[in-house]
């Protein structure tokens, strides 16, 4: 067993409020005649932001199901690409050359991209500059705009989380803002909305919950909430995955538990080798990073041999196709980018390997595992 370390958190700030269960998006109209009631008896606008993947955009009844009323910011949010930190403030500047300054709630409805995408406008909206400047831990120094994250898909954990990943085009250093005050204010958590997700994507999302939680308990850094957090999220997990259908209605609000206390596991401890190495496919190959996840585990026998064993049963027993061969006979200048752009990420690497993972992820080593992938 890993010998366990202080991991340094010592205050964690959890969501403020969430709802869960079928049908409770229909409690976000109350939450926001709430905050517009508020605004407007202060003499203040009371507009919101609704940042929606745009999936939902040919979806008629969106704004409706929303408590979308004139006056307020709709955008959808294209997902095509992980978000960059030049896209988010594009985004910020958009909106506010629009007029939306001071909105009374930030609603970010979808997949991790677009609720990440909401928590780092809400940041920005109160704490000025460019996104790029609050990339790391505890950089935000503002309290965000009123936040309200929408899962639309289940495994993230992005709506419990306290970052907000992006990409820097110009560093290659892809990382979030780390912060107390990128947390959601409050979440509503509908299985109802991940009904129409197709297979293999729930899968792969899916896993990013179970990988979350199998690295941080392999992980040197620990406390007992995290781990307590990541176990039950990873017997969630095997309830859902390893069933016949992972699809069902109680399996999707299953997995929608699993997410939000993932995200919770994570926020008290550090992911491990998984996640840099998913990372650098991001970064380097432009590859999602849940599915990232899922191709990273083809490597991962000699490091998480049991949680290997089990992740590919369970890929087989819900019959999901994982990528494979995608970086065989890469040249070697992709290689050392997949190794620059992986080994930078020193807290999860040190987690998992100790303060020497530099020695032993050499370029050899890493450009061995990504060719297993």
């Amino acid at each position: 067993m890993a010998n366990i370390l202080d991991s340094g958190v010592k205050l964690v700030r959890n969501v403020g409020r969430y709802n869960i269960g079928a049908s409770s998006l229909g409690e976000l109209h109350g939450l926001l005649a709430r905050l517009r009631t508020e605004a407007s008896q202060k003499g203040e606008p009371a507009y919101a932001i609704f940042l929606v993947d745009r999936y939902f955009k040919p979806d008629s009844t969106t704004g409706d199901r929303l408590a979308f009323r004139s006056g307020d910011a709709l955008k959808f949010i294209d997902t095509t690409d992980e978000p960059t930190t030049d896209e988010i403030d594009s985004l910020v500047a958009a909106l506010l050359q629009e007029g939306y300054t001071k909105p009374v709630a930030v609603v970010g409805m979808g997949g991790g991209i677009t609720m990440d995408t909401a928590k780092a406008v809400s940041n920005l909206l109160t704490n000025g500059g460019k996104a790029a400047q609050y990339q790391g831990w505890d950089l935000v120094k503002l309290p965000g705009i009123f936040k309200v994250g929408i899962p639309t898909i289940s495994g993230t954990g992005a709506e419990a989380t306290r970052t907000c990943v992006m990409t820097n085009p110009a560093s290659g250093l892809k990382l979030g803002m780390n912060s107390d005050f990128t947390v959601f204010d409050h979440v509503i958590m509908d299985p109802e909305l991940t009904a129409t997700v197709p297979r293999d994507q729930y899968f792969y999302t899916g896993m990013d919950a179970y990988i979350h939680c199998i690295e941080a308990l392999a992980g040197s850094y620990r406390n007992a909430i995290g781990d307590a957090y990541s176990r039950e999220t990873i017997n969630l997990c095997r309830q859902v995955f390893l069933e016949d259908d992972m699809q069902t209605p109680a399996n999707r609000e299953r997995l929608m538990v699993a997410s939000y206390l993932g995200g919770c596991a994570i926020a008290t401890s550090y992911v491990g080798l998984v996640h840099p190495l998913s990372a650098g496919l991001s970064v380097v190959l432009g590859v999602h990073h849940c599915v990232g996840n899922c191709i990273v585990m083809r490597a991962m026998a000699d490091y998480y041999p049991a949680a290997y064993d089990e992740f590919w049963q369970m890929a087989e027993r819900q019959r999901v196709s994982v990528p494979e061969g995608i970086c065989r006979n890469l040249d070697d200048a992709t290689y050392k980018a997949l190794y620059d752009a992986s080994t930078m990420h020193q807290k999860p690497l040190t987690n998992a390997l100790g303060e020497n993972y530099k020695a032993i992820l050499t370029l050899e080593k890493v450009t061995d595992l990504f060719r297993k992938m």
